[in-house]
């Protein structure tokens, strides 16, 4: 049995473009998801957010309309109450990566807020990338990438192909034009390679011991190659 560790967000809103705070957290599927396969193969969860504050859920991510019907909407409300992890996450400034086989961050509106400035974050994708260790990030989450920055000033990502919430996505769900920033630019100024799927449809991205996942949908594959990794 490996240990997993979930890198999460501990932001409950987004700051758009003319300061207004979006409601948001984490999106329940890509923590639900992934945390159900983990578990199922035997690894064991532990949860890290910033400071240690409770990751909070971005309550749109429950509703039947976006979790395709009710019936799957009360699936993943019930698989995020069985995430008891999430109750007594650890300061993220504290982990040891040493202690863990795996480093996994969900996404949500939450990480564009907190994990995409968040040095400690940065120093722990930068240290599992270099460590050969399997590291996945889904959706949003690829936004904590940008904090991975040098000490030469450059990003540790750049040059990677990767998956990550698109644009296209962004302004279809009725936030892109109401952005600061979009996550699709970032990332490319940042010199990492957004390799863009059709929106909405899984789309997995694996360079070397880095997966990516570009929205919801790609949490269960996403999963699934990070379980590959760990044998």
């Amino acid at each position: 049995m490996a240990k997993i560790l979930f890198v999460m967000t501990g932001a409950d809103h987004w700051t758009l473009a003319d300061g207004t705070l979006h409601p948001t957290g984490f999106w329940a599927e890509e923590a639900v998801a992934p945390y159900t396969a983990f578990r199922a193969a035997g690894h064991e969860i532990v949860v890290a957010t910033p400071g240690g504050v409770v990751p909070p859920v971005d309550k749109g991510s429950l509703a039947a309309e976006v979790n395709g019907g009710q019936e799957n909407a009360d699936r993943i409300s019930a698989g995020l109450a069985a995430m008891t992890e999430l109750e007594r996450p650890v300061r993220l400034e504290d982990v040891d990566l040493g202690d863990y086989a795996a480093v996994f961050y969900p996404g949500g509106h939450g990480p564009m807020e907190d994990l995409a400035v968040d040095a400690a974050s940065g120093r722990l994708l930068a240290g599992a990338l270099a460590s050969g260790r399997p590291l996945a990030v889904v959706c949003h989450g690829p936004a904590a990438l940008l904090a991975a920055v040098t000490e030469d000033g450059t990003n540790a990502f750049a040059g990677y192909r990767v998956a990550a919430f698109t644009n296209a996505e962004e302004l279809a769900a009725g936030l892109g034009e109401k952005a600061e920033w979009l996550l699709q630019d970032r990332l490319t100024e940042a010199g990492v390679e957004v390799e863009v799927g059709e929106p909405w449809a899984p789309h997995v991205v694996v360079d070397r011991n880095l997966i990516t996942g570009q929205n919801p949908a790609s949490s269960v594959p996403l999963a699934a190659e990070l379980l590959k990794k760990l044998g």
